[in-house]
């Protein structure tokens, strides 16, 4: 939904609607998770659909994004640049997760942010096995590039040295010092 409070009131609207409906649950579903996510797709994707036929665009503010990780981030913390350095990553990471298109958004977050299977997933979006494999995939080497933008000039700046090191191949360097 790309807005926390849009995306808490689908997921109570959802949960409404399965309680009132838990006397529908047929096992086809291979587990009860997978009925409520569903369930949850459907409201959101129902949603986005009013949304688009009032012609209206809800931009989500710059502050709010959809939460991926957690980082052991709190006042217990020794290490205040540590923490700092965690929360950047962590709103990096965000930012550019809401930046996928829907289709790889949508299987990434379910496949790693929920831990759902590719079975899962595939009955979950009504794509095949093979799809979600792909998409999450292509979802991953797009988050590479996203981060690989933002971060790969810090990194060289980091690390001067690569370039003299690597004069055989520049992209053999670069390649190295990033994923290294």
């Amino acid at each position: 939904m790309r807005d926390d409070g849009v995306a808490e009131d689908v997921v109570q609207e959802a949960y409404v609607k399965a309680f009132q409906h838990l006397d529908g649950f047929r096992a086809e579903s291979p587990t009860l998770s997978t009925w409520l996510h569903r369930i949850v797709m459907n409201e959101a994707l129902g949603r986005l659909r009013k949304v688009s036929r009032r012609r209206e665009v809800t931009l989500a503010d710059s502050g709010s994004s959809a939460e991926v990780l957690k980082f052991p981030i709190g006042a217990n913390s020794d290490n205040p640049e540590k923490t700092m350095a965690q929360r950047q990553i962590l709103r990096m990471i965000e930012e550019a997760t809401d930046e996928l298109p829907d289709n790889f958004r949508l299987v990434f977050v379910a496949r790693v942010i929920e831990g759902m299977t590719v079975e899962e997933t595939a009955e979950l979006l009504g794509i095949k096995p093979q799809t979600v494999r792909t998409r999450l995939h292509r979802a991953r080497a797009l988050l590479r590039q996203q981060i690989d933008k933002r971060i790969g000039p810090v990194l060289l700046d980091a690390f001067p040295f690569a370039g003299h090191r690597c004069e055989a191949s520049d992209q053999l360097c670069h390649d190295a010092t990033w994923y290294s």
